[in-house]
């Protein structure tokens, strides 16, 4: 796209709050923002002034944008919820923030507990319990809680039947925070009513008549100048602004307009592969080896095209020496799915004496509502021929000829599937690609997650595995003790020989061993 046509194109942009998404050539999302003023916001991208001051990455980013678009939204805390969601939807390589799987707080309270209480937690269930939010600033929400518990009187103990031992522990009674049910103060109609008033709050019902309050009182305290009270109401309404600020909450397909289709990707990739029908369960695997001594392998689930969290699962390698992705890819293909027959084979005890294939009778098991584990409709393994031939072999050795299997290469996104010598070319705007690009993406990041989690615990504990008359068991306690390695070597011998089993000769040692080399 040419610069006259982002010009054209920026007119378009109003001066409103709102979320934007940068793409590259290819139509693949590479970051995605927030913005109190989108115009100002995305014109800024595009001066001449702004690459030359811009850091290396942000210069990377301008040079790569080809188009963008944007969504407006009411208010800055709508742009922070959607900014999170989107992150987390596209992974975009420019941003770092949000990538995680840490989401923003909800509010959790389950009314049918004799005495219901407040707690945060960032994972709404299905579990019968009342939800508010998500909310955008957990700090604000951490103290308008506070404030909602003192001004109702409401427990904060977490008991879930608090007695007379639990009220002789707490002060809140005494300094007149809680209603003390727990000795009687208050019948559980009284408490309830109370709970159900904060909650009408938490959903902002009333919330003039409480912020004029706030006023009011914060006012008083000023003219009879006791500037620490006017200063804790002035805070107390502050934190109560930020998390009553409306919001909504954006999933995919309401809220906002997006690209990503699940429904009818899934439909046109079944047609580009010639499938028997949209591949309503893909499974995707990647290998990450950063060295040979961190070898490890992800598998990602994906259902109706989106992920199902519950179902990844993470090897290590067991069987290859040295960085061999082919062979690694072997393996995990040949653990996953021999676990997924033998799982199903103990519910299907007549199997055996059966005249079925063993692909139909995993679909009978699966229509029957029996299978333990579902067999995907399709098979994605991050890589090119060699990778996909190691993944057909071990498939074929399993009895599972029939299952539909293809390698996605990165180079041209190009996709192979058995059988045929030249790669099936989806065009990189079409949702189909898209969806192979998420899910390979996906099982990218959760493999290097999981080879980081491994690089961390290896460069905490390694030096001791090499020092001499230092057992697991001895390994163990120095670590609980001192918590790093770094700790022991600014340790006294004495103080290592406090340790069960180590004498202060053997301290000695550690510590010369530890420290030989600085």
């Amino acid at each position: 796209m040419s610069a006259i046509d982002f010009k054209a194109k920026l007119r378009e942009v109003p001066h409103q709050p709102g979320v934007y998404l940068m793409k590259d050539r290819m139509g693949s999302i590479i970051y995605v923002g927030k913005a109190r003023d989108l115009k100002k916001r995305l014109s800024s991208y595009f001066m001449a002034s702004r690459k030359t001051r811009s850091d290396l990455k942000t210069r990377a980013l301008i040079d790569t944008i080809v188009d963008f678009e944007f969504h407006v939204v009411r208010n800055e805390q709508e742009s922070l919820l959607l900014e999170g969601k989107l992150i987390k939807d596209y992974r975009p390589r420019y941003n770092v923030a949000f990538r995680d799987d840490k989401r923003f707080l909800l509010v959790k309270i389950r009314l049918e507990d004799p005495w219901p209480r407040f707690v945060t937690t960032r994972m709404k269930k299905d579990d019968g319990s009342r939800y508010f939010g998500p909310f955008p600033h957990s700090g604000a929400l951490r103290e308008t809680l506070s404030w909602l518990n003192r001004s109702f009187g409401l427990r904060v103990c977490r008991p879930l039947v608090p007695g007379e031992i639990d009220y002789k522990h707490c002060n809140a009674d005494i300094i007149r925070k809680c209603s003390a049910p727990c000795v009687g103060r208050i019948d559980r109609e009284g408490y309830l009513s109370k709970i159900e008033e904060a909650c009408r709050v938490l959903e902002g019902k009333g919330k003039r008549e409480v912020f004029d309050g706030l006023r009011a009182d914060m006012s008083k305290a000023a003219e009879a100048l006791d500037f620490e009270k006017a200063a804790n109401l002035r805070d107390i309404l502050q934190n109560l602004e930020k998390t009553l600020s409306p919001t909504r909450q954006f999933t995919r397909g309401r809220g906002i307009q997006t690209t990503v289709k699940p429904t009818e990707d899934l439909a046109e990739l079944g047609e580009a592969l010639h499938l028997e029908g949209p591949p309503r369960v893909m499974e995707c695997f990647d290998i990450s080896n950063v060295s040979s001594n961190h070898i490890v392998a992800s598998m990602v689930r994906f259902t109706d095209g989106k992920p199902d969290n519950q179902n990844y699962r993470r090897y290590r390698i067991r069987t290859v020496e040295g960085q061999d992705d082919f062979a690694s890819m072997a393996e995990v293909i040949r653990r996953r799915y021999s676990r997924i027959l033998m799982e199903n084979a103990a519910v299907d005890p007549d199997a055996e004496i059966s005249q079925e294939g063993v692909m139909e009778a995993q679909r009978r098991l699966a229509r029957e509502g029996r299978a333990k584990i579902v067999l995907p409709d399709l098979v994605i393994v991050d890589g090119g021929k060699g990778q996909l031939g190691m993944a057909v072999r071990e498939l074929n050795a399993l009895g599972l000829h029939e299952l539909p299997v293809i390698g996605l290469a990165k180079q041209r996104e190009e996709v192979f599937v058995p059988g045929q010598s030249e790669p099936i070319l989806i065009p990189h705007d079409r949702g189909a690609l898209k969806l192979l690009q998420r899910i390979r993406d996906e099982a990218h990041r959760f493999a290097n997650g999981y080879n980081a989690l491994l690089y961390r615990r290896r460069m905490k504990e390694s030096l001791l595995d090499d020092v001499p008359g230092v057992s697991p068991k001895k390994k163990q306690l120095l670590l609980a003790k001192f918590g790093s390695v770094q700790r022991i070597k600014k340790a006294t011998a004495a103080d290592i020989a406090t340790i069960p089993g180590i004498s202060e000769k053997t301290a000695g040692v550690i510590l010369d061993w530890l420290c030989r080399d600085g």
